[in-house]
């Protein structure tokens, strides 16, 4: 099989705004936990720049304009910016979750002088709200759901769930999704969190990560032959010494097979739209 393999390798770029938000942190323990980001991130670009490699960058507007450097290396080094809400909480009403979406785009606008064309929910909250706002501003594409692995798809509009019948798939809109995982996701396996919901454990070995990580890949690449590889990574996370070890291990595993090319979440969406048109 002569393979076509896309590799997406994004960043959530969260920093403070996880602990602020998210979380809800007080304790400067937990708060600096996110500005250790900052840290992860450059040593990230040096790595893609090192690899010349292209990537993907979901930014929080709060993660922005607290490190407005790293943004600033972003854009001059070429890297993708994509919309990642403003500080990384989830909505308290639908005009809130407009709001949210407009101010970061606002913020990221100004910044980089490009209007994001991507969009990633914070914490994989996605709302059916958000979709009919993803498409009202005008986005390119998503990458939030999980109804793939490898294949993008239409997001749409109308899904319903109800429980005395199946579930109704609703329509198509022109909104791209690339489909992440929660495998394919540093956080879980990584990070240690206490919260009112329990403890999450994380500290996995990098080399069981690896397994996983590898093991995806080498599936798509094996049997399936094309599709995209989305890694979704958080520089606070990945930036620890032995797991960019790990990431540099799996990028040079990746690098060493034919019909394989790095590139950002935009550029698969426009590819997928031209070879699937919307309503087609």
């Amino acid at each position: 099989m002569d393979a076509n393999i896309s590799v997406c390798l994004t960043f959530d770029f969260d920093a403070l705004s996880l602990w602020i938000g998210g979380f809800r942190a007080g304790s400067l323990s937990a708060i600096s936990r996110g500005e250790f980001g900052r840290v992860g991130a450059m040593r990230l670009l040096d790595m893609l720049k090192h690899w010349s490699v292209p990537s993907t960058w979901f930014v929080p507007g709060h993660s922005a304009e607290t490190f407005p450097q790293v943004v600033e290396r972003l854009v001059a080094e070429g890297h993708e910016i994509g919309n990642h809400g403003y500080l990384h909480t989830h909505p308290k009403s639908p005009e809130d979750e407009e709001h949210i979406l407009v101010h970061g785009n606002e913020v990221l606008t100004r910044m980089t002088g490009r209007r994001p064309v991507g969009f990633r929910s914070p914490g994989a909250g996605l709302s059916e709200n958000m979709v009919g706002l993803l498409v009202k501003h005008g986005f390119e594409y998503d990458s939030s759901l999980m109804g793939d692995d490898f294949t993008p798809y239409y997001m749409r509009i109308g899904d319903r769930a109800p429980e005395d019948g199946p579930y109704v798939f609703g329509k198509p809109t022109n909104v791209v999704e690339i489909p992440f995982t929660w495998g394919l996701d540093d956080f879980p396996a990584f990070e240690y969190v206490t919260s009112r919901g329990g403890i999450q454990q994380g500290l996995a070995s990098p080399n069981a990560v690896y397994d996983i990580w590898a093991g995806d890949f080498d599936y798509l690449y094996d049997r399936i032959g094309e599709g995209i590889y989305t890694l979704t990574m958080h520089p606070q996370v990945i930036g620890r010494g032995h797991r960019l070890l790990m990431l540099e291990r799996l990028v040079d595993h990746i690098r060493t097979h034919r019909r394989v090319k790095f590139t950002t979440m935009s550029a698969v969406a426009s590819a997928w739209k031209q070879a699937h048109p919307p309503g087609a």
